[in-house]
């Protein structure tokens, strides 16, 4: 019985929790290699895109919230979503039109791109903190929990209650669909494989006729719904703040780093292996301990290696290792 309460214990607030982080991890990090992979360059304001993403289908939701419209049990901001990732979409492309366009056709080193993209963040940021404020924002609606602490207890007998919200269920749904639909896109359609042409040889891809400003308009269209969705579920699961996406910038370029910068399975085997990596190393696993353990040994203190504070540093310790010792990553860097 105490090693089901371990397990229980274990699962509800290290498996599941990082489990929906990865998966939010992993639609962020997608977005960042797609830009690096087609664009060539390392996209700062990849957070920020994530936050107005998020913001516009918040503002959508509350209008919809004010009409009566509902799904029920479900978050209304799935209905909501598609309109941010159109606005999200008319940005992103906006501004590859009056900014990066520029610097492409003057064939920039990516580091001048890499500048380029963090006065775009900031900007990005302003204006985002400018419509919606800087402080938190609920927009979440429709059922809690797909199971409860009260409600397990009562089917199982066990101790330890379960709990698993509809946010964490909805995110990992979610991010499977669309990781499923991206590599399907990417592997078998012509746009798809144009692409991947264009991301392996551009002096090729172009002699065999492909449009390469079609190829960047579909590129920052896909990476416009990827950053939606991965900052509305982030926001679902947790809250809505401006900031915090621009902090988890540093989890998701570990992400992809990790993975293999360029390569879109390695993304999302990266944004695992971080989001474990943080969970696992900030949770206070004294309650597994004094299931598995007899009593009198229990430990006194938390058995936590470091603070809920410092999980981002988690992020940037295993950057730097994979940096030093395998730069190319778990994939090696591969192309779209």
């Amino acid at each position: 019985m105490d090693l089901l309460n371990a397990l229980v214990a274990l699962t509800n607030f290290v498996i599941i929790p990082a489990t929906a982080y990865g998966a939010q991890l992993a639609l962020g990090a997608l977005g960042v290699t797609l830009i690096y992979g087609i664009l060539r360059f390392s996209n700062f304001a990849h957070g920020d895109t994530m936050a107005f993403g998020a913001m516009v289908t918040i503002l959508a939701t509350w209008w919809l919230q004010g009409m009566g419209v509902s799904l029920g049990p479900l978050p209304t901001a799935l209905l909501a979503l598609p309109i941010g990732i159109v606005v999200t979409a008319l940005l992103l492309l906006g501004t590859d039109r009056v900014i990066y366009s520029f610097y492409r056709e003057q064939k920039a080193k990516p580091v001048v791109l890499v500048i380029v993209s963090m006065g775009v963040m900031f900007m990005m940021n302003g204006l985002v903190r400018f419509i919606i404020g800087p402080d938190d924002q609920r927009f979440d609606d429709g059922a809690r929990f797909i199971i409860n602490a009260r409600d397990f207890r009562e089917m199982t007998g066990l101790d330890e209650g379960l709990v698993f919200r509809t946010s964490q269920g909805l995110t990992i749904v979610t991010a499977v669909i669309v990781c499923a639909l991206l590599f399907w896109f990417l592997n078998h359609t012509r746009t798809g494989k144009s692409m991947r042409a264009y991301s392996d040889n551009e002096d090729l891809a172009l002699l065999s006729g492909i449009n390469p400003e079609r190829v960047v308009a579909i590129t920052w269209i896909i990476v416009a719904a990827l950053a939606t969705v991965a900052g509305v579920l982030y926001g679902l699961d947790k809250t809505f703040k401006p900031f915090t996406y621009f902090q988890l910038l540093l989890p998701i370029f570990a992400s992809a780093i990790v993975g293999g910068l360029g390569s879109p399975l390695g993304a999302i085997v990266g944004g695992f292996v971080i989001a474990f990596s943080e969970v696992t190393v900030t949770y206070a696993w004294k309650k597994v301990i004094t299931y598995l353990w007899p009593g009198d040994w229990a430990p006194d203190g938390l058995v936590q290696l470091l603070s809920t504070d410092y999980k981002f540093a988690v992020s940037f310790v295993i950057l730097v290792i994979v940096l030093l010792f395998r730069p190319t990553g778990i994939f090696k860097g591969k192309a779209v």
